[in-house]
């Protein structure tokens, strides 16, 4: 816009409000009192647009979609599972959750398949697969009622040398069931393995017949109680941890990622109530 133009537009404004806006001498032109007050104002307004303009962009760009969740066993009624989800919502209210409930003898071909696109889960996790850990807890021994070792409150790996231990089918990872067999046992004790079972009702079952054992995370005592099956603390087995767990080729996806943020700020969170909690401890 040249100058004349503008300064004609100026004198057009001053016209419509009754007021001059600048004051005019051959060396300056100065504001008047009036001008500064519409100055204030015209600010303000340019402001209110471009919070606006900011807010209409925010929206458009606010992620909505589908996103497919699995879950294996307990994982869909346990704290971190509610808290990442609850979290996703707040940040992004547009997305819908599918949670769909796995079994353990293809929960990771349902990754593979993209028949979900993340899963709740326990690791370790074939090639592939990336974990954002969320929790520890110890695993108990899951024993049939019937068996004595159920009338002490805690065992050690080795008296359980001689029981069975239930089996998985071929296609479940065996990195991820030796970890729940304990195989290899630390003395080297071969690990003896019986009837398969394709899910958690079935592995259940077993064990209450007698047909074997197996280690389940401490959860399962309060989630699974069952009248033909005890759970026994056993000293000298790691814990295991959970996790979300997604598959790393699909980690830019904007869904997985935004799911995936929000899993690291509830372990975060997580971290940071720990090392307090020790903190006054020490106090």
């Amino acid at each position: 816009m040249t100058q004349s133009a503008l300064s004609q537009q100026i004198r057009d404004l001053e016209r419509r409000l009754g007021v001059r806006l600048f004051d005019r001498s051959s060396r300056a032109v100065t504001l008047t009192p009036q001008g500064r007050m519409l100055l204030a104002d015209a600010r303000g307004v340019v402001a209110a647009m471009d919070r606006l303009s900011r807010s209409a962009s925010t929206q458009a760009r606010r992620l909505s979609g589908r996103l497919v969740v699995g879950t294996i066993g307990a994982e869909a009624a346990m704290p971190y599972t509610h808290a990442v989800l609850r979290l996703l919502h707040e940040r992004h209210p547009l997305v819908q959750v599918d949670v769909r409930s796995l079994h353990f003898a293809d929960h990771f071909d349902a990754l593979f398949r993209h028949d979900v696109d993340v899963a709740f889960l326990r690791p370790p996790v074939p090639p592939g697969v990336e974990v954002q850990h969320l929790a520890t807890e110890p695993r108990l021994a899951c024993l049939s009622a019937s068996d004595p070792l159920v009338d002490r409150d805690r065992i050690a790996l080795a008296e359980l040398a001689r029981h069975p231990v239930i089996d998985v089918p071929p296609q479940v990872p065996r990195l991820w069931w030796d970890f729940w067999a304990a195989d290899p046992r630390p003395d080297g004790t071969p690990v003896r393995y019986g009837p398969v079972a394709s899910d958690l009702e079935g592995l259940l079952h077993l064990v209450a017949q007698g047909k074997g054992m197996c280690f389940l995370p401490a959860a399962a005592r309060a989630l699974f109680p069952r009248p033909g099956i005890r759970y026994v603390e056993v000293t000298d087995l790691p814990p295991s941890t959970a996790g979300l767990a997604w598959l790393r080729e699909n980690r830019t996806e904007p869904l997985v990622e935004a799911v995936v943020a929000a899993a690291g700020h509830v372990a975060s969170a997580r971290d940071r109530e720990a090392v307090r909690g020790g903190n006054r401890t020490e106090d």
